[in-house]
């Protein structure tokens, strides 16, 4: 068989890989380029494979990175199946409708045309196919796929492909330790190749305690300064995470009553997935009774009128906004407003892509340019790195451990080279794997 690395090598986003097995071919992914300015061109780029001729689709999960380009796949031509939990069906649903109205502002903007259509996305939905975790779906010439649970966001998958006692494991995003809301990734103890992320192969993260505790410790310090706190937060997962650990830390008295604002109707539709597919979620949380994300002076934010005049309302108060790298969204018009005062509080509690807005406020910037508007940072900058959705190097190591026996070839991608080279290197000394850190475009043989 053969494996090319068609995007997702060199860079965190734009999750593309090729499997060929003869005549047949399968994708995994077809992603966004995200977070840097030379992104947008390459998204319109043609496919480097004939769309027609793939067999089928395999989507980890419903982040735009990993299923952006799906509808445009479907415009050049691809007819096969998609495969994916229901989950992230539900999920992709809502994402591609979203990033459809944003790649449309943008397109306008630069004098493109749309990457693609609303009919696109409606033939996308209509060649989905829903697979429960653990069923074998059976391919072409004997080849079994399988989706295992990758504790990352709601539905997301590891994607295992096998032939008889040989397999590929594709584990998309690895989902953190002591997640705020999902059970742990499964433990795969058997493949011959994986094909794994690596976002924080050179970082470590908070642990879920301290985690919390910063978020406290940020809130408390933006209600002693009588400020606004604004969250840039992406409104799939980390919303959700944000809105559960601020409810346990009112309801247990930890922080006193506030106005909490989400400003994404986005946001709020994937909150009502969440219920939806509440089975999903940890035990301890889905048998819990009543809504779980809602309580006293929490309000949903609906047309952008009333994104604007939520900035007026008084002080102190909590803004969670999209997007969490502050690359478009209701959360600019708010940075713009609220950073040049030192009252008011920027909280960042997810990935910064490089190149994005919201990596140059992580990393200090005084004067930053929103909305064309040149802005002042005087705002008090706080990173909580704990609420990430994936594994930081530490839990990546440990999620290879126990296939060292099976394993005979690593791929390292979906991260920055530094990142990527980082944890082949620890994989190789620690693990004694052999390692393998592709390009973009890359292919290898395997045997499978």
């Amino acid at each position: 068989m053969k494996l090319t690395f068609v995007s997702g090598a060199g860079t965190v986003t734009g999750a593309n890989f090729l499997l060929e097995d003869g005549a047949e071919k399968y994708l995994v992914d077809c992603g966004l380029l995200q977070g840097c300015a030379y992104c947008e061109p390459h998204n319109y780029d043609p496919f480097p494979y004939d769309p027609a001729s793939i067999t089928a689709l395999f989507v980890t999960h419903a982040h735009v990175d990993h299923i952006g380009r799906i509808p445009k796949l479907v415009r050049d031509g691809f007819r096969g199946t998609i495969y994916s939990t229901a989950a992230t069906r539900d999920l992709a649903t809502l994402m591609l409708a979203d990033t459809l109205d944003i790649l449309g502002m943008e397109a306008r903007q630069s004098h493109r045309p749309p990457l693609f259509h609303r009919t696109d996305i409606d033939m996308a939905l209509s060649l989905w196919k829903e697979i429960e975790y653990d069923k074998l779906i059976a391919l072409h010439n004997n080849l079994l796929a399988t989706f295992l649970d990758a504790g990352h966001i709601l539905g997301s998958a590891m994607v295992r492909i096998a032939r008889g006692k040989r397999s590929i494991l594709f584990s998309g995003d690895i989902g953190n330790h002591h997640a705020a809301l999902l059970p742990e990734a499964d433990v795969v103890s058997d493949a011959t190749y994986l094909v794994m992320e690596s976002v924080y192969g050179n970082r470590s993260h908070d642990t879920s305690a301290s985690r919390t505790e910063r978020l406290l410790r940020a809130v408390k310090g933006g209600i002693s300064r009588g400020g606004t706190i604004l969250i840039p937060a992406f409104s799939m997962e980390r919303t959700q995470d944000i809105l559960f650990d601020l409810r346990t830390l009112i309801e247990s008295k930890n922080l006193p009553p506030i106005p909490v604002y989400v400003d994404s109707p986005l946001a709020a539709a994937v909150t009502e997935v969440f219920e939806h597919h509440r089975t999903l979620l940890r035990p301890d949380i889905a048998s819990r009774k009543g809504p779980l994300f809602s309580f006293p002076g929490l309000t949903i934010v609906g047309d952008n009128d009333k994104s604007h005049a939520i900035r007026t309302r008084g002080n102190p108060k909590i803004i969670l906004a999209g997007s969490g790298m502050s690359q478009g969204g209701r959360v600019l018009s708010h940075e713009a407003a609220l950073l040049p005062h030192q009252e008011n509080s920027l909280v960042l509690v997810g990935y910064q892509a490089a190149g994005s807005l919201g990596r140059t406020l992580e990393e200090g910037a005084k004067r930053v340019s929103i909305l064309g508007r040149d802005v002042r940072v005087k705002a008090h900058v706080e990173r909580i790195t704990g609420y990430s959705g994936h594994r930081d190097q530490h839990g990546l190591v440990e999620f290879v451990e126990p296939l060292t026996k099976s394993l005979e070839r690593v791929f390292v991608v979906m991260g920055e080279p530094g990142a990527s080279l980082h944890l082949a290197q620890r994989l190789h000394d620690y693990l004694g794997m052999n390692v393998h850190v592709p390009e973009k475009g890359g292919s290898v043989d395997i045997d499978l």
